[in-house]
């Protein structure tokens, strides 16, 4: 099964986020199969190509909670921005 989450980076108390798509059962910061985007907690910068998003989710991969959340945050602020 393939999940899509966060995958940590960064060095020691200076955290960044790798999102990717991965098979469930390797470790949080193992092989993956594809990078599909990067967030930085610490700027809140949140970047995630929507194409491939939505590629994965079509065949079925499921997002952590968490990236969920970021990406609902981002779509809220992308429509507050729009009205």
């Amino acid at each position: 099964m393939v999940v899509l989450r966060l995958s940590r980076q960064g060095a020691k108390k200076r955290p960044f986020y790798r999102i990717v798509a991965a098979d469930k059962r390797r470790a949080r910061d193992g092989r993956f199969i594809d990078l599909i985007g990067t967030y930085d907690p610490r700027t809140k910068a949140f970047k995630l190509d929507a194409d491939r998003y939505a590629h994965w989710l079509k065949v079925g991969a499921q997002p952590s909670a968490t990236l969920h959340s970021l990406v609902l945050r981002q779509k809220r602020a992308q429509a507050a921005q729009a009205a």
